[in-house]
């Protein structure tokens, strides 16, 4: 597959844009263009001649913020991160590869609820898996979304983030003067992100100009 992807030329990639950034865990960024191209390819070569497929190679490469360190580390194909995607679709090539990385989004939404409520699923009564799971998408979905009016950064941040910045504060709840208030540690780094949720929770209504 790696000289598949290397014999690709230059003027084979076509380039695409994202509508909305897709997370690159290895860099550890946002990215909101890629490249994409298609070679024929033939998999299982290694096994008997029945075995073999042959069916169509779409591969996606991001540039790297540091060519210079993947060269360092010896890969075969520095410069670039590419993903490849073996499959028989009739789909158009960028189609194809958006439906493909449609599905990779809904895994990754799988592996944070695992990671989180999902971990203390299955129970043996259907009953009770039946509430946990609504529980668990009440859950997320609120997460996500307080996630979001704390600041765009934390907006695409995964849960156990959002998690450990906002929502496990150790904080200290005290009254004073009949009015109940809570001290967040001194120099806490997200306190501006929870100020911003707490205004646009709680805040008074924004005003919207009438038409």
């Amino acid at each position: 597959m790696t000289r598949a992807i290397a014999g690709i030329g230059e003027r084979a990639w076509t380039p695409i844009r994202y509508p909305n950034a897709i997370y690159d865990a290895e860099q550890q960024r946002w990215i909101s263009d890629a490249e994409v191209a298609e070679v024929e390819f033939t998999a299982f070569t290694s096994h008997r001649q029945a075995d073999h497929v042959t069916a169509r190679l779409i591969v996606r490469r991001v540039k790297r913020l540091n060519p210079h360190l993947a060269k360092t580390q010896g890969e075969l194909l520095p410069g670039y991160r590419y993903h490849a995607l073996f499959t028989n679709t009739t789909l158009p090539m960028v189609a194809a590869e958006a439906t493909h990385r449609d599905h990779a989004i809904i895994e990754a939404i799988f592996a944070d609820l695992k990671n989180g409520p999902l971990a203390h699923a299955p129970s043996g009564k259907f009953t009770a898996n039946a509430a946990w799971l609504a529980l668990t998408a009440i859950a997320f979905n609120l997460t996500r979304a307080a996630a979001r009016l704390a600041s765009k950064a934390l907006g695409k941040a995964r849960t156990a983030t959002i998690r450990r910045t906002l929502i496990n504060v150790a904080a200290r709840i005290a009254n004073q003067a009949h009015h109940w208030l809570l001290h967040l540690p001194r120099d806490w780094p997200w306190e501006h992100q929870l100020t911003q949720l707490y205004d646009a929770a709680l805040g008074p209504p924004v005003a919207v100009a009438a038409t």
